[in-house]
């Protein structure tokens, strides 16, 4: 899922925070990689526990679905509202506040006694992962200036990638050997930590008095909108069951769609998505990139440990090592991939990695039945993956912050990691048609494959993005500037 790895334009928005100092860098520094851990980690810890919980908690396909997808809603809709809302209550209150509701909603996901138990204790995460995550951010951006942001910024990303990489390990692991209940318990110490921190060390900032109020209406009605149509879409889905409620949900969802642009584009530069980021035809292209390709991703992050877990029978433990290539490679590369943007433009890498990315999918629908070796039938198409990926995400981070005028820097930072999650809401509600056939092990395979295939042709879309709508002009990004 997107959440286990750091997206694209996370980094931005520390960016676009407002320049101070810190007196305690180091604290500042680990109370905010301590903090954004902690959802880095529940994004990609649960994917290993579907099985079990389809199990023990007699979750349906459609159930599986939500179990990820009840975390993603409201991460999805809320993060921006939460960026705004640090900006004037304060940063470093809501990053607490963030922490507080996560860690209380974790406990409540280990004591769940039922899926519906579940399912409103992993809203509550996603709800306290929309305010610590942009918070985190903008601490960062608060708090250190010139080549040490860059620094500290780099630091938060690499850190978060190793966090969704040794979630599904560790949680696995946990699965294993005590149940699945203690995956929710990996966050506590992390959180505590971060909170210590945080009240300890870090200084409260937020805009100077007089800023726009806040776009109350707009975040509702996305909230409104993502809900209506996730649902919709889920029931449809479904091989039983009536669709006159599914297609009534998904009337009324886009009807809300239509008010909610009609409000942004009322309210200008105070809306939580200003409208005139799209006056820019590469910022649209951008914004399609990042859903096709992370929704590419975002399927294969939960479809996978399932079918290696479900249908293969590996432990949780070897399920949740299989993907490990790809947020390393990410990790150890992105670095080399920012220096060559800043020479080439992100056109060109954005192209080129999301066709890595359908290809590696590509050889992912080869997979066949019987006996899977990791070396030979899994490794290729991850490492394939892994690499497309890494030749993706600092290109993205910075061809979207070059695509829009400064003042929108942060907002369409924003709003690109939103989709980024977004992306992999949708793609998890769509996989509920492979979940079905868990019953049938060819069926299953059939719908592995053919999922692999969508996956295929969307990171194929997303090339065909950057080659269309990203300006030729934006190909060197250092004469731009």
């Amino acid at each position: 899922m997107t959440g286990s790895l750091t997206c694209p334009c996370d980094a931005a928005i520390a960016s676009a925070a407002l320049p101070l100092a810190t007196p305690y860098p180091r604290a500042t520094l680990a109370a905010t990689i301590l903090g954004s851990s902690v959802a880095f980690i529940d994004g990609s810890v649960v994917n290993v526990a579907l099985p079990v919980l389809a199990r023990d908690l007699g979750a349906s396909a459609a159930d599986l679905s939500w179990t990820i997808n009840a975390y993603l809603l409201p991460l999805s809709a809320l993060m921006l509202l939460g960026g705004a809302l640090g900006d004037h209550f304060g940063r470093r209150r809501l990053f607490l506040i963030g922490l507080w509701s996560f860690s209380l909603a974790s406990f409540a996901c280990a004591a769940a006694p039922t899926l519906g138990w579940l399912l409103a204790a992993r809203g509550l995460q996603g709800i306290g992962a929309a305010l610590l995550m942009p918070n985190s951010l903008a601490i960062l951006g608060g708090g250190f200036t010139g080549e040490a942001r860059g620094r500290a910024v780099g630091s938060w990303a690499a850190t978060g990638a190793l966090a969704g990489a040794l979630g599904p390990i560790v949680g696995g692991w946990l699965i294993d050997t005590v149940g699945w209940r203690t995956i929710f318990f990996l966050n506590l110490p992390l959180a505590n930590a971060a909170g210590w921190l945080a009240w300890r060390y870090v200084a409260e900032s937020r805009e100077a008095k007089g800023a726009a109020p806040l776009d109350w209406a707009g975040a509702g009605l996305a909230t409104l909108v993502l809900g209506l149509l996730t649902w919709s879409l889920t029931r449809a889905i479904e091989p039983t069951g009536g669709r006159a409620l599914p297609w009534s949900a998904a009337f009324a969802g886009f009807a809300l769609l239509g008010i909610f642009l009609w409000e942004e584009r009322r309210l200008g530069n105070r809306a939580i998505m200003p409208m005139a980021m799209f006056a820019a035809p590469t910022f649209v292209g951008l914004t399609l990139l990042t859903f096709f390709l992370y929704a590419s991703l975002g399927g294969l992050l939960v479809l996978l440990p399932f079918f290696l877990i479900g249908i293969e029978h590996w432990s949780a433990t070897a399920a949740g090592s299989a993907l490990l290539p790809v947020p390393l490679v990410i990790g150890v590369g992105s670095r080399l991939m920012g220096r060559l943007t800043a020479r080439i433009g992100g056109r060109l890498p954005l192209a080129v990695g999301s066709i890595v990315v359908g290809l590696g999918f590509g050889l992912y629908a080869r997979v066949g039945g019987g006996i899977i070796d990791y070396w030979t039938d899994l490794l290729p198409p991850t490492m394939l993956v892994a690499l497309g990926m890494c030749a993706c995400v600092a290109p993205l981070t910075t061809a979207v912050m070059a695509a829009v005028d400064s003042d929108h820097v942060g907002a369409a930072s924003g709003f690109n990691s939103a989709v980024a999650r977004l992306s992999g809401l949708f793609a998890t509600v769509l996989l509920g048609f492979v979940f079905a056939r868990q019953g049938d092990t060819e069926s299953f395979l059939d719908g592995f494959r053919s999922a692999a295939l969508i996956g295929a042709v969307s990171a194929g879309l997303a090339a065909l993005f950057a080659l269309l709508l990203i300006d030729r002009t934006n190909q060197n990004l250092a004469e731009r500037n």
